[in-house]
């Protein structure tokens, strides 16, 4: 495995509840402060804050922030306030980005709470207790893990509805990445998984070491995972290698953010923050900017694909495999492909 190293490392003068990737670099909430600093280490600004802010998410030049039961709208360049923000009964517990811009919350109460980018509330939907926002899968499809670590799919159009994924407890799940995500089972495996609005385009258990996650990226090389001990896992070096783990002996605490393909970083909550870089994934990082257009481009209304991927299961119970590999490859759906053409030629129609 190519190397990483400690590109920079900075030290809070205050206990640090929030980190978060912005523009290549970190913004850091620390005591009462916030403090953006860039990808060479040197400081754009330092605010004052009125409350300890405890989660924070960035998009488009624009910081959304979580501070005691409020919501906050924070201009990079600057530290600047745009938006005094909305509280809400009980508080928020996550804000993340939605594609396109805007915001997605997801109050204590069990209701996720829709954004504009400047931070005026749009609408409000019934979720239940959400104990993660994990990501989009487009603009209007969302993925949470419920109070009970269940994954639910909710569709945010004028015709609001959720579905349970599927009936699978999960202990801990990653925010999505690239459409990928980590999740951990209550006996500590942890599984890779592509989700889509009805369950999984693809599923598979990683590895069953004794792992706690504390947080999962998918950098240019794969997962890295921060564990409860304060180390770094490469998820595809775990089978004994130390090369597939970083900064043992280091303590790097429990916060990790990918800015990157080819950085990350870390921090303790007592405030050493370290930002990681791996020169060799540089050209990575472009690759995956190419990647993310074209998967734009190919991506489709969820909605629209629904009838056919009904079809493609029916035409697979009835014993039609030519027809259902025909609308599962419309789909894109290549391993239900690769799957029923391996049975076709164990058997056959």
């Amino acid at each position: 495995m190519m190397s990483w190293s400690i590109s920079w490392s900075w030290q809070a003068s205050e206990r640090v509840s929030a980190i978060a990737a912005v523009e290549g670099g970190v913004v850091v909430s620390n005591g009462l402060e916030l403090t953006l600093i860039e990808s060479d280490g040197s400081i754009r600004w330092t605010v004052k804050t009125l409350f300890r802010i405890h989660s924070i998410n960035f998009q488009n030049g624009i910081l959304a922030a979580l501070a005691a039961h409020g919501f906050y709208v924070i201009s990079t360049t600057d530290g600047s306030m745009l938006h005094e923000g909305r509280s809400t009964f009980g508080g928020f517990n996550d804000v993340i980005a939605r594609p396109g811009g805007g915001w997605i919350l997801s109050g204590k109460e069990g209701q996720l709470h829709l954004f504009s980018h400047e931070g005026v509330g749009i609408k409000r939907f019934k979720t239940g207790k959400v104990r993660r926002l994990v990501g989009w899968l487009d603009r209007e499809h969302i993925i949470w893990q419920s109070d009970d670590g269940k994954l639910w799919c909710g569709r945010l159009g004028n015709n609001y509805s959720k579905r349970c994924l599927e009936d699978r407890i999960w202990s801990w799940v990653s925010r999505l990445d690239q459409g990928r995500l980590l999740l951990q089972t209550s006996s500590g495996e942890i599984w890779e998984g592509v989700p889509h609005p009805f369950g999984w385009d693809y599923i598979e258990k990683l590895q069953s070491d004794s792992l706690e996650p504390m947080e999962g990226i998918r950098c240019g090389d794969g997962w890295w995972v921060l564990g409860i001990e304060g180390v770094l896992y490469h998820l595809s070096g775990l089978q004994g290698e130390s090369d597939g783990i970083l900064g043992q002996s280091m303590n790097l605490g429990d916060l990790l953010q990918k800015v990157t393909t080819d950085s990350m970083v870390t921090g303790t909550r007592n405030g050493l923050i370290r930002m990681w870089k791996a020169p060799h994934l540089a050209d990575s990082e472009r690759e995956s900017r190419y990647k993310a257009a074209a998967e734009a481009a190919m991506a489709r209304d969820w909605d629209e694909r629904k009838p056919l991927f009904d079809k493609a299961r029916l035409a697979e119970d009835e014993g039609r495999l030519s027809l259902a590999v025909e609308l599962y490859q419309s789909l894109g759906r290549q391993e239900d492909v690769k799957r029923l053409l391996k049975r076709q030629k164990e058997g056959g129609e």
